[in-house]
């Protein structure tokens, strides 16, 4: 490192220790079950609003 200069980055540089856990199959279904629903939720209401748009412009 050059003397008097700072790192730009701002997020903590941590080495990888044995407290640090990857994360657990069962936390990664869940976590992409739970984007599933919301992008399930999220195309249904979005396709119900442009349903109700295409009825409100008749």
């Amino acid at each position: 490192m050059i003397s008097g200069v700072e790192t730009m980055s701002s997020t903590a540089v941590t080495a990888h220790t044995r407290a640090t856990r990857p994360p657990r199959v069962r936390e990664q279904a869940r976590d992409a079950m739970t984007l599933m629903v919301f992008s399930a939720g999220t195309s249904v209401a979005l396709s119900a609003g442009l349903v109700l748009l295409t009825y409100a412009g008749r």
